[in-house]
């Protein structure tokens, strides 16, 4: 009997591989098809990019004449200013915005205070309601200041760095991780807060900082519409994106700007890829760490 029930319980144990394998094979043949689904834009747009026989639009992928003009013809553009403009709205933005997130977040999560509850439930309420809703009084305000069209930059920035305490949620999660036996042994060997956040809690939180550091650099690096409306289309207020869609709206599109919009958003794409792609690890980290306490 013993033997019958191994054999029976070994052909089981392989129904359930061969189960299991089955559905790893389908996940696996889902992802491949999901991914080549979103590379083939990607792939077409760096294909017309090089494409040297026509500038306008046609009705084939693979170029006939592959050459780098259109790369060298976005020099002879506005493209390196709306290229400037976006990367130091972006490196200003994710600089100041994470010093802010991880101040708040530190004090969230390690002080206790009176108003600290009322504080997150409102930021949390506030952050329910659109950024789009407060468009047209945060240009008015901008405009005020004489910080929109060719001052547009600046305007963005504030924009951005003004709101950016709110997004406290994720790395409050992961600070609450940390043990705070950790900051009670530093408080007694004479350390104050800050030395405690920036030598015992920061290095502990190479993840989380990083995730904070990309989501603050990629929103303002793909920013349209509010660039847009700030920017008033000058073209030396404008990012990339906004950019990049006025070749697009113009007539001449079919014409001339094609393969230059093309080549355009290859440079703007790859740099960034590259970047998300090497840090993908600790951003993983931080969003699934950040989500452990709330």
């Amino acid at each position: 009997m013993s033997e019958l029930n191994q054999a029976g319980n070994s052909k089981k144990h392989m129904g359930l591989k061969a189960k299991q394998r089955l559905s790893n094979s389908l996940v696996y043949v889902m992802l491949v098809i999901i991914s080549i689904v979103w590379l083939i834009p990607f792939v077409c747009i760096v294909l017309q990019s090089f494409r040297m026989e026509s500038t306008g639009r046609v009705g084939y992928v693979i170029p006939q004449v592959w050459g780098l003009g259109n790369y060298t013809r976005l020099l002879e553009t506005n493209f390196p200013r709306w290229y400037l403009n976006t990367l130091i709205i972006a490196l200003v933005v994710a600089i100041l915005q994470t010093i802010i997130v991880l101040c708040m977040s530190y004090t969230l999560s390690r002080f206790r205070f009176k108003i600290r509850k009322g504080l997150m439930q409102f930021m949390l309420i506030l952050g329910m309601f659109p950024g789009i809703l407060g468009m047209i009084i945060l240009y008015r305000v901008l405009d005020d200041l004489g910080l929109t069209g060719l001052h547009a930059v600046p305007g963005l920035i504030l924009v951005s760095v003004a709101s950016s305490g709110m997004g406290y949620y994720v790395s409050k999660g992961f600070f609450d991780t940390i043990p705070k036996s950790l900051d009670e042994a530093a408080r007694v060997d004479g350390a104050n807060r800050m030395q405690v956040l920036n030598k015992i809690i920061l290095p502990l939180s190479k993840p989380i900082v990083i995730y904070t550091v990309l989501t603050g650099f990629m929103g303002p690096w793909a920013d349209f519409v509010f660039a847009r409306y700030i920017s008033q289309l000058k073209p030396l207020g404008m990012n990339v994106a906004v950019g990049l869609q006025s070749w697009l709206a113009t007539d001449t599109m079919v014409h001339d700007n094609y393969t230059l919009f093309c080549a355009g958003g290859v440079v703007v794409a790859l740099p960034v890829a590259i970047l998300f792609m090497c840090l993908q690890k600790y951003y993983v980290e931080g969003v699934t760490g950040g989500a452990v306490k709330g």
